[in-house]
């Protein structure tokens, strides 16, 4: 099959469609942001990357915190209004009808609207061009009761999380398999009890 070559982009998707909050429960900001992702289990980093010229990246560069929340389908439309406009001209919060919720360990506030927020402390910033890169510790996360089954599991298939990819959002899909469950042993059938 054929491919068409392109010069280097940012063409990795889909990615999350986060909204991240910064700032403290009086005077607060959401950005919207697809740069981010896992860069460590233990301890758990992540990071997000973050234009300088945007209205939250001097908070986020001063106060060293910031709150991801994952978006849902539901949301798209906040969503994306949180990524075109600026916190120096609107209250995102009041214009979106998002309501505020105390972290619990940073000042930031999460998103309640959202299913799950993850609390993230500046370890490093760095300039890459046209973003610096925000890499921090996720010092908490806070899920939505209703989507932790009995065993404590979170079901985030249950959330109805949105994705982006190349300029669009999407709704994530059905489930395909767990981790690992292309190597798993098959359980071994009992055989039939006689009668």
């Amino acid at each position: 099959m054929a491919k068409v070559s392109w010069k280097g982009s940012a063409l990795l998707a889909p990615v999350p469609a986060a909204l991240v909050t910064c700032g403290d429960m009086e005077k607060s900001n959401i950005i919207t942001i697809g740069w981010t992702g896992i860069v460590c289990t233990r301890p758990p980093m992540t990071y997000i990357s973050v234009r300088q010229e945007r209205y939250s990246h001097d908070i986020i560069l001063d106060s060293g915190e910031f709150v991801i929340n994952l978006t849902t389908s539901a949301m798209v439309r906040q969503t994306d209004l949180c990524g075109v406009k600026s916190g120096r001209d609107i209250d995102k919060f009041a214009v979106c009808g998002f309501h505020k919720a105390p972290a619990k360990i940073v000042a930031p506030p999460l998103i309640e609207e959202c299913p799950v927020s993850l609390e993230c402390r500046v370890t490093e910033s760095r300039i890459l061009g046209t973003h610096t890169m925000f890499l921090a510790e996720i010092v908490g996360v806070d899920a939505e009761e209703k989507y932790i089954d009995s065993k404590g599991k979170l079901n985030l298939q249950q959330c109805g999380l949105a994705a982006y990819a190349h300029g669009e959002y999407f709704a994530l899909g059905r489930k395909l398999g767990d981790f690992g469950f292309s190597v798993k042993k098959k359980k071994k059938k009992k055989p039939a009890a006689h009668k």
